[in-house]
């Protein structure tokens, strides 16, 4: 996975700014590959709905990847005869390759993507844009299988398309709905932050782009599409799968193993209301609770397994307190790496001896109640050990994550960042230069008239 050095964290997210009054607010990349017949008729379809339709300047980029029959010439004749119109031109292939080259290269502030078929209705794109012109999303994506997209498709399109987003729900816990409809947008800003650590060049690149975003934290707005399946579509289903499988591997180990760094990414806006400071709610407790419940009930069930062994070499004073030690030591590092969030070595040693303390504590609670037991029975049943055994760790659980948070981890809290960074507001660099730059847009003023090719 690429390691590379990002240009820093992203800012505040707020209502798109556009560097210049010139710049195109929109630049809309159409990847192609020896699509000498669809070209010109994409291009001017598009064309008119976004002269009709947006508000907004736009360009329209064709992306070529070193096509070898006219399309080159095509898109220059496009290029030359539409004012809005760019071509660039690969001499490698890969639609991953294109989408990055041009994107890192534009101006826009809103960078999307779609086919040269243009299977998705172009009503859409309106509405897959919108959300990061205002600032509230940093991706956004059409989905075919969201419930009230329209989609025309055949059955074996259908079983590959929902088992491929089966595969990196399984896989990589994506909770985005449909990672390859090829309908696409992400901010400028963001894209500068996430594109470099993008590996894939061709088609998985934007199904890695959508998982390394949702993983650190960006907000991936989805919008349900019409969608027509192109039967001349010159993809190839198999290799493109196979390729695409080899892609979830290398990202899932990647994560796995944590040699992709996502802090980077990881919580990069400053206007988060989870970093807020809110009086009477204590920041990070819910979701402190629900890690600290996992841990506890798996510790449980290690301790009562230890004490079940353990039981079978001793008395019952001796296996509850190994089987107490054992689990305690696994349940404090645990807690302090899934619970409280501290990471590295550092502390540990003082976590480990003040969790010691902890369950002292505990051993105190759990040993009262099994002596409690013997005295009111001289041969207690093994059930009847284990219901009191499980009923005074519940309440040692409890003061346990109270001992937790309020002294052990006590200088550590949720959203808190080893890693020292600088935060600015949008339009404002670190060194305090280029203060006002954010431009109010103003909407182009075109005729509006009613589309023929765009109706349904």
């Amino acid at each position: 996975m690429r390691t590379d050095s990002s240009p820093g964290t992203l800012p505040a997210r707020e209502h798109l700014p556009a560097a210049t009054a010139g710049t195109p607010v929109l630049d809309v990349v159409i990847p192609v590959y020896n699509e000498e017949k669809d070209l010109r008729p994409c291009v001017q379809r598009l064309h008119d709905h976004l002269t009709r339709t947006f508000p907004y300047s736009f360009r329209i980029t064709i992306a070529d990847n070193a096509s070898t029959d006219s399309t080159p010439l095509v898109a220059q004749r496009l290029a030359t005869r539409i004012p809005e119109v760019e071509n660039f031109r690969l001499e490698q292939k890969g639609r991953g390759r294109a989408l990055r080259t041009v994107w890192s290269a534009s101006d826009a502030p809103i960078l999307a993507y779609m086919d040269v078929d243009l299977s998705t209705d172009l009503n859409a794109l309106l509405p897959l844009v919108a959300p990061l012109i205002s600032g509230h999303s940093d991706l956004a994506i059409g989905s075919r299988l969201a419930r009230s997209s329209r989609v025309v498709r055949g059955p074996k399109r259908e079983f590959i398309s929902r088992a491929y987003n089966l595969i990196l729900r399984g896989s990589l816990q994506a909770r985005f709905s449909d990672a390859q409809c090829g309908f696409k947008a992400i901010r400028r800003d963001v894209a500068q932050i996430l594109l470099p650590l993008v590996e894939d060049t061709g088609w998985f690149f934007d199904t890695e782009m959508l998982v390394l975003a949702e993983r650190a934290g960006l907000r991936i707005h989805e919008v349900p599409v019409d969608w027509v399946d192109d039967p001349d579509s010159t993809v190839h289903i198999v290799k493109t799968a196979t390729d695409d499988l080899k892609g979830v591997w290398r990202v899932g180990r990647a994560l796995a193993t944590g040699s992709l760094s996502l802090d980077r990414l990881t919580r990069p806006f400053g206007d988060d209301p989870r970093d807020r400071d809110i009086m009477d709610v204590p920041k990070g407790l819910a979701r402190q609770l629900v890690g600290f419940c996992v841990v506890g009930g798996l510790s449980t069930l290690f301790y009562l397994l230890l004490y079940t062994v353990f039981r079978q070499f001793g008395g019952s004073q001796v296996a509850n307190a190994l089987a107490l030690l054992v689990s305690a030591v696994a349940n404090t590092a645990a807690n302090r790496r899934l619970t409280f969030g501290v990471r590295g070595r550092g502390g540990a040693v003082k976590h480990q001896a003040q969790g010691l303390v902890v369950f002292g504590i505990g051993l105190a609670l759990t040993s009262g109640s099994l002596f409690a037991l013997n005295t009111a029975t001289s041969s207690p049943a093994h059930s009847t050990e284990l219901a009191v055994l499980i009923a005074a760790n519940l309440a040692a659980t409890v003061l346990r994550f109270l001992l937790f948070r309020v002294w052990v981890f006590s200088d550590r809290r949720e959203g808190d960042d080893p890693t020292p960074t600088t935060r600015f507001r949008a339009g404002e660099a670190a060194d305090g230069s280029w203060r006002d730059a954010t431009v109010h847009l103003q909407p182009v003023r075109r005729p509006r008239d009613t589309d023929p090719g765009d109706a349904r």
